[in-house]
């Protein structure tokens, strides 16, 4: 993906998420001045840490005792739980010269479990400050350490590339000189000369498809930079399966047995569904009922919440077809769905009259 896109891909899960980011892309793409930007859109404080810079001391504190207890002093870097909201930039990961400095960090990128704060050693951060880290690809052009399986699964991996025309409209905005951006214009193959396509060989997990799993519930990526984000998290093959089977399914209308008898299961789906295959669920829901209306408590209770669940003009068109059998009319006409029919009786009462 171009610079653009990893900001608006990086604004989805830092202001909906506690996954981190992990944006991956050769020497001069924009990878920090991307961060920063993103952080001064959503209007949040940016801390930046050169890791390549840093001993295990500068991230974990300095220890002092306290009576008998040791302890560990908050480094000066560290945001307080009052601070404003902060983006803490873990910059240049994989330059941390020493080992320690990367199995100290190791913990500071993972995601919090549920209920739980992230941590490193005996600090908690505040859930409102969010982590985000940048690297360069690990293909032999730079000194930088391998990064391993287990560090790469607890980050969502963003790989960025140099796009001619997000460099052009940032030269215009910052006002580079017009002989640097025409000639570039002439010849936009000489922006930049990448090294290796960034391949960091990711692999499917558990804790990879859970990342997903968040992704989808909060976030909301456009086709493609969907399938680059899954991308680099459960790797590219296992990704364009997923999706594949995501629009196969989509396609597909619900039926009334999955609305009767799983409607906790397809309700989040059938809320989604286009015009065209909801008329196609209703009149199954109607001709079912038709050939059989007797239905257990349950079912009744799965089909008013599916009426619910839709627009006023079906609700209105699905009760109308539905009052015309008796067993369930009498179902409707209970009490206890009150709420959810009585807007549709009425209508249908108006339009009688």
């Amino acid at each position: 993906m171009n610079i653009d896109q990893m900001k608006q891909v990086l604004k989805e899960i830092i202001t909906k998420t506690d996954l981190t980011p992990c944006v991956v892309g050769h020497r001069g793409v924009g990878k920090t001045a991307g961060v920063i930007q993103v952080c001064q859109d959503i209007g949040r404080e940016y801390v930046a840490l050169r890791l390549g810079q840093m001993e295990v001391g500068d991230l974990v504190g300095i220890p002092y005792r306290q009576d008998e207890v040791m302890h560990w002093s908050r480094p000066s870097w560290w945001p307080a739980d009052d601070s404003s909201e902060t983006v803490i930039h873990c910059d240049e990961l994989n330059r941390a010269q020493q080992e320690d400095t990367l199995q100290a960090i190791f913990q500071f990128v993972e995601p919090p479990a549920s209920g739980q704060n992230r941590r490193l050693h005996t600090h908690t951060l505040d859930p409102k400050h969010k982590v985000v880290v940048s690297i360069n690809p690990p293909d032999g052009s730079y000194q930088v350490a391998s990064l391993d399986r287990a560090l790469l699964d607890r980050m969502v991996m963003i790989y960025v590339e140099t796009d001619y025309h997000c460099w052009a409209r940032y030269a215009k905005q910052m006002n580079f000189n017009e002989s640097v951006q025409q000639f570039l214009n002439v010849y936009p193959n000489l922006l930049s000369r990448q090294g290796q396509p960034i391949d960091l060989q990711i692999e499917p997990t558990e804790r990879a498809w859970e990342m997903v799993s968040t992704l989808r519930r909060f976030c909301r990526f456009s086709d493609d930079l969907e399938m680059e984000v899954y991308a680099g998290i459960v790797g590219q093959e296992a990704a364009v399966s997923f999706l594949r089977w995501c629009r196969e399914q989509s396609e597909r209308p619900i039926t009334a047995k999955q609305i009767l008898n799983t409607w906790e299961d397809v309700s989040e789906e059938a809320s989604r569904q286009r015009d065209d295959l909801q008329a196609v669920t209703i009149s199954d829901v109607v001709t079912t009922l038709e050939t059989s209306p007797e239905m257990g408590p349950s079912q009744e209770e799965n089909l008013v919440s599916y009426i619910g669940s839709l627009p006023r003009d079906l609700r209105f068109g699905l009760v109308k077809a539905l009052a015309k059998i008796p067993a369930v009319a009498d179902v409707l006409c209970k009490d206890q769905h009150d709420k959810v029919i009585f807007e549709a009786i009425e209508a249908i009462s108006q339009e009688a009259s």
